[in-house]
């Protein structure tokens, strides 16, 4: 059954233990943290800490307006790199975030059903779409949903779903003129065989991101695959020139450097052991998590953030649950054993 997003073990916070509403904002961090240790060590996002490198640029990718042939290069790259059936179901855009109310736009407003908890632009970007927004927490209550939003793998908690259970969910959607969106932000480091960019349909929406596993987020790039009819009404509605080139270039590039994607892969792997163990050993316990990020489970949630902040480094906590801690993973040595000595200092504080 539906239900609003309140349950068991979860407490508001106040506006001064969380006043970020997402990761990433260390203008707010420095002003919360007024005299921490510079530089500011950022781990409250999951974007991977070291960026594809890029390439170098020729000038007319900045002086020019965005070519149309380099965006149907990119659509096409894209269609191989996620599986999509072809370029003509995806429609690239300057970040994911500006394609939520678009995509939900695309369907008369009724009502929008999240799995939660989530991230929580899905609910606001569907209210924006005219949607009546509700969030359950059980695969189950998504069925009667006109819009069902799912993400996969989800943030803060990395919980995956079998692609079987999200295509009957679609057809069961698909009988009663239903449609699910999959986000599918952080599938760059999920297993094989779970994403649905294979089999977007009339009822079944993918979104990519490219700049978290890229490391690249700051050149607001993504994706929507989708069903060609649809995909042509979306880039209508981003309007002409809607990348621009030095992101077209950019991405043209990361998306074919399989070599570099495989070998980052293995890389965060080893890296999210390694934060494991730099948790394990501080106490903390792992939840859940994706290579670029962990969850941790900690009744000293706010205090850990204040202590961490109070060090220079920001972590992220929830308002709508008080227990949970995410960590994104260290950039170098001098990060990571900075992390290191200020956990082992809050552990040996308790």
């Amino acid at each position: 059954m539906a239900k609003s997003a309140s349950a068991t073990d979860i407490f508001p916070y106040s506006d001064a233990d969380e006043p970020l509403p997402h990761g990433g904002d260390l203008s707010a961090a420095r002003s919360l943290f007024p005299g921490a240790a510079e530089p500011f060590i950022d781990l409250s996002t999951g974007i991977n800490p070291n960026p594809y490198p890029l390439p170098h640029l020729p000038m007319e990718a900045f002086a020019r307006l965005p070519d149309p042939a380099a965006t149907g290069q990119l659509a096409a790259l894209a269609a191989i790199a996620y599986g999509a059936p072809s370029a003509a179901h995806v429609v690239p855009a300057p970040g994911t975030q500006i394609l939520l109310p678009l995509v939900a736009g695309l369907m008369r407003p009724g009502r929008a059903t999240i799995l939660s908890p989530t991230y929580n632009e899905h609910a606001h970007c569907a209210g924006l779409a005219g949607h009546s927004v509700t969030e359950v927490r059980e695969l189950g209550g998504l069925g009667d949903a006109d819009l069902a939003i799912i993400s996969n793998p989800n943030s803060p908690d990395g919980r995956l779903i079998d692609r079987e259970s999200l295509l009957a969910l679609a057809g069961q959607l698909r009988q009663r003129g239903g449609v699910l969106v999959v986000d599918e932000a952080f599938m760059d480091v999920a297993p094989p065989g779970f994403s649905l960019a294979g089999d977007v349909t009339r009822n079944i929406i993918v979104l990519r991101s490219f700049g978290k596993f890229f490391g690249l987020a700051g050149i607001r790039l993504g994706f929507a695959l989708l069903e060609p009819q649809l995909a042509a009404r979306l880039a209508a509605m981003l309007g002409p020139w809607a990348v621009s080139g030095p992101a077209l270039a950019v991405g043209a590039k990361a998306l074919a450097d399989t070599a570099w994607i495989e070998q980052t892969r293995g890389e965060l792997t080893k890296a999210a052991g390694r934060l494991d163990a730099v948790l394990g050993g501080a106490a903390l316990d792992v939840i859940g998590g994706t290579t670029l990020f962990r969850l941790v489970r900690t009744p000293a949630a706010s205090a850990l953030f204040h202590h961490l902040g109070r060090a220079g480094i920001l972590v992220r906590i929830f308002p709508d649950n008080a227990y949970w801690v995410r960590f994104g993973l260290p950039a170098d040595e001098t990060a990571w054993r900075r992390l290191e000595i200020s956990l082992a200092g809050f552990r040996d504080s308790r």
